[in-house]
């Protein structure tokens, strides 16, 4: 039994190695479909060379949210560009997972390809009225001389405690 799932093992782990160089020629899914799409912040891009301009028009470009299943129910935009590169733009686009689709004048499919969209984030310029109130006395809080007594004493008990604790130790070592 042992002998017949070490050989099943080594066969997968063989399959799996030899199927490996297949996959990594394959490539990137991206780069079969014919465009390439980017985010920056709220602002979604698409740009593809797959087009041919046929009546002056390069073809439409469409952003799908996940409700929306066609080509006709997404934010649609005119390609514009030259022959070698035609490129379409969407802006003040909220977070969420969207499909882009591209659909040249002659009726063909460049690509389609997803992209998320995040929250940009936003950073604070201004700095803390009073500044970071670090090291001793605490970092958000003025505490009063009673306070910094109450911890000396606190402080001073414990190191009290285990020196005596440690005293004990040594004259009875076999006593916790």
């Amino acid at each position: 039994m042992r002998k017949s799932l070490l050989f099943l093992r080594s066969g997968l782990t063989v399959a799996a190695a030899s199927a490996l160089p297949f996959t990594l020629a394959a490539g990137p899914a991206a780069a079969v479909s014919g465009i390439s799409v980017s985010t920056t912040g709220s602002t979604v891009s698409v740009t593809t060379s797959a087009c041919t301009n046929v009546n002056g028009s390069w073809g439409t470009a469409s952003l799908l949210n996940s409700r929306q299943a066609n080509f006709a129910q997404g934010r649609q935009v005119s390609l514009s560009g030259t022959a070698a590169l035609q490129s379409a733009a969407w802006s003040g686009v909220s977070p969420g997972t969207y499909t882009v689709i591209v659909v040249c004048s002659n009726g063909s499919t460049a690509g389609t390809q997803s992209v998320i969209v995040t929250a940009p984030r936003v950073s604070a310029t201004a700095s803390p009225s009073r500044g970071v109130m670090g090291g001793m006395g605490g970092g958000s809080k003025d505490y009063g001389t009673l306070t910094f007594v109450a911890g000396g004493a606190l402080v001073g008990t414990g190191v009290l405690a285990t020196a005596a604790w440690v005293m004990r130790r040594r004259s009875k070592p076999y006593r916790l």
